[in-house]
């Protein structure tokens, strides 16, 4: 569809993604997407929040996240799950805030990452999706 036909047909438009099927939306010679949130969260479903596990000297668990350089400290195996859902939580949202500083580079590996944790958006359902796995000393 072109731009012109979406914006003059809005929400018909919005109408038919929610429950029909996502659009594919052309200006000039830009393309993009428009989707509803169960699509996307479903696009970006193969994207897995993985982290090494350390248990500590102390007796304390440390979480190292594979995907961005996370890593937090807790007392526990289950409190250093919840901290480090908070802190994939957090990042996403100064990334997004930041989106075109932050997604060149490097951290464009980010992006997926990112907008699963902001369409999750909630730390205890990022905290159930972390798969953590024990770490060499």
């Amino acid at each position: 569809m072109n731009a012109t036909q979406v914006r003059n047909e809005w929400s018909t438009i919005v109408d038919s993604v929610i429950r029909e099927k996502p659009r594919f939306i052309k200006r000039t010679r830009d393309y993009m997407l428009l989707s509803d949130l169960n699509t996307v969260e479903l696009l970006l479903e193969p994207y897995a929040f993985t982290a090494e596990e350390y248990l500590e000297e102390d007796g304390s668990v440390t979480l190292s996240l594979d995907q961005i350089d996370l890593v937090e400290n807790e007392i526990d195996r289950s409190s250093a799950i919840k901290k480090m859902a908070s802190a994939i939580l957090e990042y996403a949202d100064d990334y997004y805030s930041e989106f075109s500083y932050w997604s060149r580079g490097e951290r464009k590996a980010h992006i997926p990452y990112v907008l699963k944790a902001l369409v999750l958006s909630d730390p205890d359902k990022i905290g159930d999706l972390l798969q953590c796995r024990r770490g060499e000393s």
